[in-house]
């Protein structure tokens, strides 16, 4: 009994370790004598902030300008456009964000053709489009070009096998370096498997990250997809640890604005580990809306920033 009684206590405490890790960023570094207390780490958790960005179509608005208008009046400070044809738009997007608190989050991919591809020419011209893309990203200063090794549409693709993923990770590691001499990343999409049958899970993701070890290859964690995917919120993005770049958030059964899904839309778990990793990311919105944009949008702005204090 008493040899439970230890062991029982031997793991608790090796768990706070971990979690106190965590909370100081030192996620799945955890070292020999680093359980020392820390008396700032729970005002750490609770002064993370949440970073809340737009995809181009979320904010009512005719133009740039009255977009941008409408996000800083709630203070939404990350913006997440399209990748495709966005070399072209640079100097306009520079432009119509300069003098403002709102800066380029991710690039939402905007890539040609597929990396799993069978076809070299099909490969080539997704690693053509990225080289584009990613280096107006760089311009822009935005976090990184989110990718998707392939859809489920796609063809003709690589089988699911170890040697598909090495050569996803060459790939990757090239387009890492390539990310790098622009001061950006690529970071890597898990989607759920009505849309993707490769990198479905966020810890896969990370994975390959963590195998590849290049600074300029990152991941995402989205909470519509996780929600098919993921058992756990938490889980899913404390596996992901240094290696987070991005989230992307939406309703969670319909793919709408959060709150529009009523009480299915709990992002508390989520977001208590977000913070417990001193996320400085952004969490931003890919989703629909059913609703009025001008009344929904402020409201779903409004239910993120409650879950995130509680959290």
């Amino acid at each position: 009994m008493m040899e439970n009684t230890n062991r029982r206590n031997f793991l608790k405490a090796g768990l706070s370790g971990v979690a106190l890790a965590a909370v100081t960023g030192n996620a799945g570094y955890v070292k020999a004598g680093n359980f020392s207390p820390n008396p700032t780490a729970e005002e750490q958790v609770k002064n993370v902030e949440l970073k809340i960005s737009f995809q181009e179509g979320t904010a009512p608005g005719k133009n740039l300008a009255e977009k941008f208008d409408f996000m800083e009046k709630f203070n939404i400070v990350g913006f997440e456009p399209g990748g495709r044809g966005l070399a072209a738009r640079v100097p306009e997007l520079k432009k119509e964000l300069s003098g403002r608190n709102i800066k380029v989050s991710a690039i939402c991919a905007g890539f040609e053709g597929f990396i799993l591809s069978t076809d070299p020419a099909i490969r080539q011209k997704c690693i053509d489009t990225m080289h584009e893309i990613i280096t107006a990203a760089g311009e822009l200063g935005s976090t990184g070009v989110i990718i998707v090794p392939a859809f489920n549409h796609q063809t003709p693709v690589m089988p699911h096998t170890q040697e598909t993923r090495d050569f996803l990770c060459e790939q990757f590691n090239a387009l890492g370096d390539f990310a790098v001499k622009h001061n950006t990343t690529v970071i890597m999409e898990p989607l759920n498997r009505n849309e993707a049958f490769y990198l479905r899970l966020v810890a896969d993701a990370a994975s390959i990250c963590r195998d590849i070890n290049n600074k300029g290859v990152t991941c995402l964690g989205d909470f519509w997809h996780m929600t098919s995917e993921e058992t756990s919120d938490y889980g899913a993005f404390f596996s992901a640890g240094k290696y987070l770049q991005h989230v992307h958030i939406a309703s969670r059964k319909r793919r709408c604005m959060p709150g529009e899904d009523g009480e299915a839309d709990d992002y508390i778990d989520g977001f208590k580990v977000l913070k417990m990793l001193n996320y400085q990311h952004y969490v931003s919105f890919e989703c629909g809306c059913k609703g009025e944009r001008e009344v929904i949008v402020p409201a779903a702005v409004k239910l993120l920033r409650e879950q995130w204090a509680k959290a």
